[in-house]
């Protein structure tokens, strides 16, 4: 055995020959392209996710605040009260179901009656029978008149949106099985809790001088008005539609960044996210048209005219279609900001002139002593680093906002835009080193 071996350490690996390294760079690059296609696939995979999933986590979202959220269901259904068309046709259902609770064939008889009985002549009592007609006349229009004064009144709003947050808590209480209620849920059983009332009657009758009210044996203070078994059905699906409107935008949101972040071409991969939402948001506002034109053929025109169903379900559905189109004006930012960012034609002319025009003011305030000095050198050289901060902040404040509108969007997207060109303003004015920096435009 050679000691020089062993003392020298290792050998040193051989050289590879040209075919070796052939092949090397072969298998390198057979590996490569395995690993891209893995990683085009799985992100694919979520994208298509992602997008499939988009305008459910919208609807899922919607129920749930309406389900779930008193405000804003009363702030959603506040609007019927105050349309002329909707108060019309409650007037006159309302106005029918008094007058036809009004025997009116049975008041002129007895009117006929009477005047016989006082020895009217047979002509004036045989003409009390033409009297249904005038009289059903008049009492509707009495009563029209009244129904109608009361609803258009100021107080119908303020008693029609108290009737609605009362009954959305209830219905919201005996879902969920939580909270104190009159109406509670009890197995397959929705109760009246009377206790309540019970103390209150007993006060009275002592108040009133019956004493011995107060020494009444217990009774039972469950009383139950519906027994049903699909309550439990109905709290298992609400507690279904509270984990889906909470948990799937985010799921949503999580599925498209990660699609993004594993694509090996981000860009592209975020300008197919926003189209693709972009065409669920129009499918979604597509749908929402077809459900509304089914509905009104659905409704009788006797039942409910088609001017107030079409306000009541445009009214119900208003915070989906906000949210649809604010989705809509989201993606479609998202996929012109991906494109912007592409090396294509369009994307360099409109890069090249928003910097020649951000640099040539920024240039002229150079030159009238309104320099930035370091800082806008600075600026000018991390502008790729301040955009991304300027992005990431117009975007966290929309995920942040309560409920965003497009108008909010539009707001977003202009300071983000006057951001922009405020940095590139400030990085033009920095003087000649920053402007004279090759490939500086």
């Amino acid at each position: 055995m050679d000691s020089s071996a062993d003392a020298s350490g290792p050998a040193e690996p051989h050289p590879l020959s040209g075919g070796e390294r052939r092949e090397y760079e072969r298998l390198r690059g057979a590996a490569a392209v395995r690993h891209r296609r893995l990683r085009h696939a799985g992100a694919c995979v979520l994208l298509v996710l992602a997008i499939l999933l988009s305008p459910l986590a919208v609807v899922a979202t919607w129920l749930q605040e309406e389900i779930t959220d008193p405000h804003r269901y009363v702030q959603t259904v506040a609007p019927i009260a105050r349309n002329p068309g909707v108060q019309s046709a409650v007037t006159n259902r309302l106005t029918k179901r008094v007058v036809d609770r009004v025997d009116v064939p049975a008041i002129t008889a007895h009117l006929a009656k009477n005047l016989n009985k006082t020895g009217a002549p047979s002509v004036v009592v045989n003409g009390t029978r033409m009297l249904g007609g005038p009289l059903e006349s008049a009492l509707t229009n009495a009563v029209h008149h009244v129904v109608h004064k009361a609803i258009t009144s100021e107080q119908f709003p303020l008693v029609w949106d108290a009737a609605n947050r009362r009954a959305h808590a209830a219905v919201v209480k005996v879902l969920t099985g939580e909270g104190n209620s009159a109406v509670q849920a009890r197995g397959n059983a929705i109760v009246l809790d009377i206790g309540t009332l019970v103390d209150n009657v007993k006060q009275r009758l002592v108040r009133a001088g019956y004493e011995k009210a107060a020494k009444f044996p217990h009774i039972d203070r469950q009383f139950t008005l519906v027994r049903t078994d699909k309550l439990d059905k109905a709290q298992g699906a609400m507690r279904l539609l509270d984990v889906l409107g909470t948990w799937l935008p985010a799921v949503t949101i999580v599925l498209a960044a990660l699609a993004v972040w594993v694509s090996p071409a981000h860009r592209l991969t975020l300008l197919a996210a926003g189209i693709g939402t972009a065409v669920m948001m129009i499918a979604l506002l597509v749908g929402l048209a077809v459900v509304r034109g089914v509905y009104l053929d659905s409704v009788p025109p006797a039942t409910l005219p088609r001017d107030p169903a079409a306000f009541i379900f445009d009214t119900l559905v208003r915070f989906l279609r906000e949210s649809t189109r604010t989705l809509l004006v989201v993606a479609i930012v998202t996929a012109v900001a991906a494109y912007l960012y592409g090396p294509g034609r369009g994307a360099r002319a409109v890069r090249s002139a928003a910097a020649r025009g951000t640099g040539a003011i920024g240039r002229g305030l150079a030159r009238v002593g309104a320099r930035t000095g370091g800082f806008g050198r600075w600026l000018d050289t991390h502008r790729a680093w301040t955009t991304g901060v300027a992005i990431t902040g117009g975007a966290l404040a929309l995920v942040l906002w309560n409920h965003p509108t497009p108008a909010s969007v539009g707001l977003v997207l202009g300071i983000v835009v006057g951001v922009l060109a405020l940095l590139g303003i400030l990085a033009g004015a920095a003087g000649p080193a920053a402007s004279g920096r090759p490939g500086h435009p």
